[in-house]
C-alpha cells in the first residue's frame, strides 16, 4: 500500500509530523490537487489539514467531494481547510478530527477566517499571520491560569477579530487593545510577556492527532 497522502504546512511542520509517521508530506492544497487524487487508482489514504488561501485558489468542496465519493478511500480533515472541508463532506463519507472539526461542526465557529493565516511560500511554511482559533485558544489559556480577567480577554479577541486575518499578529493586537482599552493596559502587557513564551497552537495539536490517525489506519491495514 502507497503512504497516505497528508497536505501540510503551515500548521505543523513536515519535520515535527515526520518523527511520528513517515507518510507521502505535500504543500498546502490548492486548486486542482484533489482531481488529480481523485483520477489515481493507487491512492487509498489521504489527510487534508493546510489549503492555500491568498497564494492560490483553494481546493473547493466540489474538487474534495470528488476523492471523498470513491470507494475504497480513507479521507480525513483537520485543524485548519481540512476541517471546514470535513464538515461539509462528512454526509459523503470524509471523517473529521480534532477541536477545530469540532467546533465548526456544532457551529460555534463559522467563520473561514478562523483559521486563515498567511504564510511563506516554501521551505516549512513559517507563519506570517497568527489563526484567530488559535488566538482564541491562547486567551482561554492565559485566562484560566489568570493572566488576565474575562473582561481583558474579550477586549483583546474583538480587537483581533476586526484584524484583516493576513495582519493579525500579537503585536498589533496588543498595541490596539491598548490604544482603546486605556484602563486595561496593565492586563494587556501581562498577557505580552505570557504570549511570548507560551504561545501554543490548536492547529497543531489537531493537526497532529490526523497524523496519527491516519499512522493507525494505515498500520492496521499494512500489518
Amino acid at each position: 500500500m502507497e503512504k497516505p497522502v497528508i497536505f501540510l504546512g503551515p500548521s505543523l511542520s513536515h519535520e515535527k509530523a515526520r518523527k511520528v509517521f513517515d507518510a507521502d508530506y505535500r504543500p498546502p492544497a490548492k486548486k486542482g490537487d484533489f482531481l488529480q487524487l481523485a483520477a489515481d487508482p493507487n491512492i487509498a489514504m489521504v489527510g487534508f489539514v493546510d489549503g492555500v488561501f491568498m497564494q492560490d485558489y483553494p481546493p473547493t468542496p466540489i474538487e474534495v467531494y470528488q476523492l471523498a465519493r470513491r470507494k475504497g478511500v480513507l479521507l480525513v480533515g483537520a485543524a485548519s481547510l481540512g476541517a471546514l472541508r470535513a464538515v461539509e463532506l462528512e454526509k459523503f463519507g470524509m471523517i473529521g478530527v480534532g477541536k477545530i472539526f469540532q467546533l465548526y461542526k456544532t457551529g460555534k465557529v463559522d467563520a473561514d477566517d478562523e483559521v486563515a493565516v498567511t504564510f511563506a511560500p516554501e521551505g516549512d511554511y513559517q507563519l506570517q499571520s497568527e489563526a484567530m482559533i488559535d488566538i482564541r485558544y491562547n486567551l482561554f489559556l492565559a485566562r484560566k491560569k489568570q493572566v488576565i480577567s474575562k473582561k481583558t480577554k474579550i477586549a483583546l479577541a474583538n480587537v483581533a477579530k476586526e484584524i484583516y486575518f493576513p495582519h493579525r499578529n500579537y503585536a498589533q493586537i496588543i498595541e490596539e487593545t491598548k490604544s482603546r482599552f486605556h484602563a486595561l493596559a496593565g492586563e494587556i502587557n501581562s498577557f505580552g510577556s505570557y504570549i511570548a513564551s507560551n504561545r501554543k497552537s490548536l492547529k497543531e495539536i489537531d493537526a497532529m492527532r490526523l497524523v496519527e490517525y491516519l499512522k493507525g489506519h494505515y498500520d492496521s491495514r499494512t500489518q
